[in-house]
């Protein structure tokens, strides 16, 4: 069995079954044959097909309610216990992670009937009070949590309102009256005053609760390491070139394998593994020329993209400086309030989450301004960063702007602050165009005089006419949608109040950590573990299937987006719709609507007042609408890839499982087909598509840095503008920093090391293996990469045992301080060393050769030794020499 996260085997099976997906073969089904769809009978896959099955089934099926249920046991809890203990170690033994297992059975018992137990409190004061009257009638109420932890909290949480709870390992009637904290999920709760009984889930007890799984592990968003034949990569030295793919070539009696990479002109370059460290994929844009093998510009476009970077890096320094030097409201550490507001929350924070709000506050409680960016995906938390962030304003007596880009985000910022902080007197209001001219004036006048708390609202926020009372705090999503004039303004406000940035674009986490000191980061990229993988159909379009698609989502309640990005026809599409579908709700948006009536007919839609969105792709971002589970994209293979991604990104926002259909012709070009392909091989979450993903990077980096940095990045590609800008920071910074021009040790031993097709026979695996192996930064690395490969592929053959050797050799010569290994007619030469006055005699005796020294020279000559042994015996000895 081999784990999926890292390919490595974790037990040995002795047989496996491999099942159907389901069921494809449909003959010898006369009876029913007419009743089939036509596809069907074609053999072709049926969308649906398998929820028929019911309907031929003799025998009513068999129906289990939750009002009806029976606890049992069948084992000891102690027997159970310990066969749980017993399953986690042998997990463990196996390499699996530590899982988080928990469990609870309950005494053997009667069955019960007893009503489910509904949402009842909007506050924890008024649950508690609630509750005590189920206590003073001698029913002893358990609470049960999702995790031992949430139990703790709970416990906590009702110790801070004067109540006493404590926690408990089950449910037990012979427990006296009182309040129990219980770890473990339930689905529903009761009560049973017969029994003296109440069980109610820790989720349910607020009313402001929503529905919502556990969020557990989730998967990070990945990043884009492919490469393949034709893609443009960047050699450090050389430039931007083309990887023509790997190929085999013996030089000096030494069979390796080297990356070729074609240059202008004709001219190829063949990179040797130990150098692929200086190779990466080129990303930064269409429209890359190939550079001259050995020319001067590529030294010039470096040169240019350096000082150009070093003036950003010294502007960032600059900012940073002037905002730890100015003077600030330090906000007061968190009281009982916020840890109400966050008992209310409806899910279970991810713990990127709880790590931005955490450095939210503790950057709101010193005495400078803050200034800091939330990065993180649509439905990732950030908004609830800000509630909290606004909610500590507020307890302190200061009053929060709110910042966004259309009027529709101000209306969904608006209606999550009022449900979120509606109950705590905290005041939230919204400016638009559709606010009233009387209710403006009366807005802004109690914004003027301290009476609103939380002012949401679109750049016209930033005008004159706002004066707050006692401004505290300014959130902004997605500054980069704002105009010149309207960012000068923000960072006005930089330098006097705490600026809270959320933006939706991803970050690169190089660059994050490259400007960690100059600029204030933090990325929410766990997406919960309640949402679904978006299944994914890519095909020619079938009004047939967007029927089925449309109806779906309508039975059970949801919405569809359906994507047709020509505006000259997008009203004769929407006609055809609605003559396919005459009893769906369908309205029209596109940019060339006027802004009035565009912004009507989405709000229209976000109010659940239409079934079908027909729209361009102004939908690509900035919508979020849970109830918004189908996507159908007309014409998919007009657009590009990030753009597809984004699209797909406004659907499968809830536990509800969604569905996108990218519909293309079969005459697409191969480029098109190539972006269809990606999208149904990137169906995880948070996986990302590969070039989508690493193209949205690229966005968020001429975001954060500035539209002019984009450039730069397109000029040297993705990587090594990221080594610049590494540099330059530190630079800005004081610290001594050498130029990254890789100067690798040279190894040259007479064997044949590489990774044979036979062996690894994936071309690209190799690729990605050889990086791995030239970028080893320690022995027990290397043996880490030779385990994999046993485990992965098999006994390791020699020219692979050679090639791990080599990556041993070259960690330890630059371990002594070697510049070159290299071994000709016998003699082995490590040059650049420094020889301790012990070393020839622990050559010696590791070799039982002849060692000859010289200043930075050391020459062994042994009979008997492969030319490898004798490098690694003979570096080790150095090693040890000091």
């Amino acid at each position: 069995a081999v784990s999926l996260a890292t390919q490595r085997v974790v037990r040995e099976l002795e047989a496996v079954t491999v099942y159907a997906a389901r069921e494809g073969d449909l003959t010898g089904l006369a009876a029913t044959d007419e009743e089939l769809p036509e596809e069907a009978r074609r053999g072709v896959r049926v969308p649906g097909l398998d929820r028929l099955l019911l309907d031929l089934n003799p025998v009513s099926p068999r129906t289990m309610l939750p009002e009806d249920v029976e606890v049992w046991r069948e084992e000891p809890q102690e027997d159970v216990s310990e066969e749980v203990d017993g399953l986690v170690h042998e997990l463990y033994d196996r390499g699996m992670p530590d899982p988080d297992v928990e469990f609870s059975l309950g005494e053997e018992g009667e069955s019960v009937s007893a009503p489910p137990v509904v949402a009842f409190a909007d506050t924890l004061r008024e649950a508690a009070r609630r509750l005590d009257t189920l206590v003073d009638g001698g029913i002893a109420v358990f609470v049960a949590c999702s995790s031992r932890g949430e139990a703790r909290r709970t416990v906590y949480a009702f110790g801070e309102i004067h109540r006493t709870m404590r926690e408990t390992g089950r449910v037990d009637a012979d427990l006296p009256p009182g309040l129990y904290a219980l770890p473990g999920e339930v689905e529903e709760g009761f009560t049973y005053p017969e029994g003296g009984v109440a069980v109610f889930r820790r989720n349910s007890l607020l009313g402001r609760r929503r529905e919502a799984r556990r969020r557990t592990g989730g998967r990070s968003l990945a990043s884009f390491a492919d490469l393949k034949v034709g893609d443009l990569v960047v050699h450090a030295m050389q430039g931007i070139g083309r990887f023509e793919g790997l190929v085999a070539q013996e030089v000096l009696g030494s069979t390796r394998d080297y990356m070729q990479v074609s240059y202008r002109g004709g001219d190829t370059l063949f990179v040797p593994y130990e150098q692929m460290e200086l190779l990466h994929k080129y990303v930064g844009g269409d429209g890359a020329r190939l550079d001259k093998l050995g020319g001067a510009t590529w030294a010039q476009v470096t040169d240019r993209v350096r000082k150009r970077v070093k003036a950003l890096a010294g502007e960032l320094l600059r900012l940073h400086a002037a905002r730890a030097s100015a003077p600030g409201f330090a906000f007061p550490e968190d009281g009982e309030w916020e840890r109400e507001l966050e008992e209310g929350f409806p899910y279970q924070e991810t713990p990127d989450q709880e790590a931005a709000i955490s450095t939210v506050k503790s950057d709101m409680q010193r005495p400078h301004p803050m200034d800091r960016l939330v990065c993180g995906d649509v439905g990732f938390g950030k908004t609830e960063v800000s509630v909290r962030a606004a909610f500590k304003a507020a307890l302190a007596g200061k009053q929060t702007m709110m910042l966004a880009p259309t009027t529709i985000l101000v209306q969904q910022h608006e209606r999550t602050f009022r449900e979120r902080l509606g109950s705590y007197a905290v005041r939230v209001e919204s400016l638009s165009r559709f606010t009233a001219p009387a209710d403006r004036r009366r807005i802004l006048a109690d914004f003027q005089v301290g009476e609103v708390d939380v002012l949401v609202g679109t750049h016209a926020l930033l005008g004159s006419e706002v004066r707050p009372r006692d401004l505290g705090l300014v959130v902004v999503d997605e500054e980069q949608r704002f105009g010149v004039r309207h960012k000068e303004r923000i960072k006005e406000y930089k330098t006097s109040v705490d600026v809270l940035t959320l933006t939706a674009t991803p970050i690169p986490r190089t660059m994050q950590m490259g400007l960690a000191s100059l600029r204030d980061i933090s990325v929410i990229e766990t997406p919960p573990a309640g949402r679904r993988s978006i299944l994914t159909h890519v095909g020619p379009y079938d009004e047939d299937l967007v029927k089925h698609a449309i109806e779906r989502e309508v039975a059970r309640g949801g919405q569809t987006f359906f994507v047709h990005n020509r505006v000259e026809s997008i009203d004769e599409i929407a006609e055809r719709l609605r003559d396919l579908l005459p009893s769906v709700r369908f309205v029209t948006a596109h940019g060339q609507m006027p802004e009035r009536a565009l912004e009507g007919v989405m709000h229209h839609f976000l109010d659940g007042q239409a079934d079908v969105l027909v729209t361009t792709t102004i939908v690509e971002s900035g919508l979020d609408v849970a109830t918004a589970n189908t996507l159908v994209v007309d014409r998919s293979d007009a657009m590009g890839l990030a753009q597809l991604y984004q699209l797909r990104g406004r659907i499968g926002r809830s536990t509800e499982q969604a569905y996108a259909y990218l519909f293309a012709p079969l005459g697409a070009t191969v480029e098109s087909q190539k972006r269809l392909e990606a999208l149904m091989d990137f169906t995880e979450l948070g996986s990302g598509f590969a070039i989508a993903m690493r193209d949205l990077e690229i966005r968020g980096a001429g975001n954060l840095l500035g539209a002019e940095q984009s450039g730069h990045i397109a000029a040297v590609g993705f990587e090594m503008y990221l080594t610049l800008l590494e540099e330059a920071v530190a630079a800005a910074r004081g610290e001594p920093q050498e130029r990254r021009e890789e100067r690798p040790v040279i190894v040259e031993l007479t064997l044949d090391a590489y990774l044979p097709p036979g062996y690894v026979m994936d071309e690209i695996e190799r690729v990605d293996l050889y990086r791995r192996a030239s970028g080893l930064g320690s022995l027990a690395e290397v043996e880490d990469l030779a385990e994999e490969l046993v485990d992965r592929f098999g006994a390791l053959p020699e020219p692979a045992r050679n090639l791990l050797g080599l990556s041993r050799v070259k960690l330890l010569a630059r371990e002594v301080g070697a510049t070159s290994v290299t071994h000709r007619s016998g003699n082995l030469t490590v040059t650049g060393a420094t020889a301790g006055s012990a070393a020839p005699a622990l050559i010696r005796k590791a070799t039982g050769g002849t060692v000859t020294t010289r200043t930075g020279r050391t020459s062994v000559r042994a009979a008997g030794l492969d030319p490898l042994t004798l490098a690694e015996e003979s570096l080790r000895a150095l090693v040890r020499a000091g």
